[in-house]
């Protein structure tokens, strides 16, 4: 990371940093859809391999402590994108990387409305802010069959 990016994430709350870290998601898929495109096989495990980082990072820090069943909801979607993006880059498949981007964008959108919803306001150290309904209901009722599919 350069020194401007790194700058960059300085300052950001949890939740912006979560929701650069779905970003990163979604570039490094779109790299491995690139590669697979080219037929490039090394560039699309690089590309994976990033995203997938991201994936277990955000499943390690995961505190189900405080996020209770939504932090459940989000370990068992970060589950399911890890399978399914092992599954496009193990067939090559530029079709499940695009849907578990979609699936990806999907989350990273209630995580942009809890950003708004709590932007000016403080939470204390360690405290999860109050999800929106649209994360743990779009996480619990979004088919699990359609991540794996």
């Amino acid at each position: 990371m350069n020194p401007y990016q790194t700058r960059s994430i300085e300052g950001l709350s949890g939740v912006d940093l979560t929701i650069a870290l779905y970003d990163g998601i979604v570039r490094f898929l779109y790299r491995a859809i690139d590669a697979v495109e080219k037929g490039d096989e090394s560039g699309r495990r690089a590309a994976v391999k990033r995203a997938l980082d991201i994936l277990m990072y955000l499943q390690a820090t995961l505190r189900i402590d405080i996020g209770g069943k939504p932090a459940e909801a989000l370990g068992e979607f970060y589950v399911a994108m890890f399978a399914l993006i092992l599954q496009g880059s193990q067939r090559a498949s530029a079709e499940k990387f695009l849907k578990a981007i979609e699936c990806v964008r999907n989350v990273r959108g209630a995580w942009r409305q809890v950003a708004e919803t709590t932007s000016g306001a403080q939470t204390g150290e360690g405290a999860m802010p109050p999800l929106p309904a649209a994360l743990e209901t779009g996480l619990e009722g979004q088919a699990r069959a359609n991540w794996l599919a």
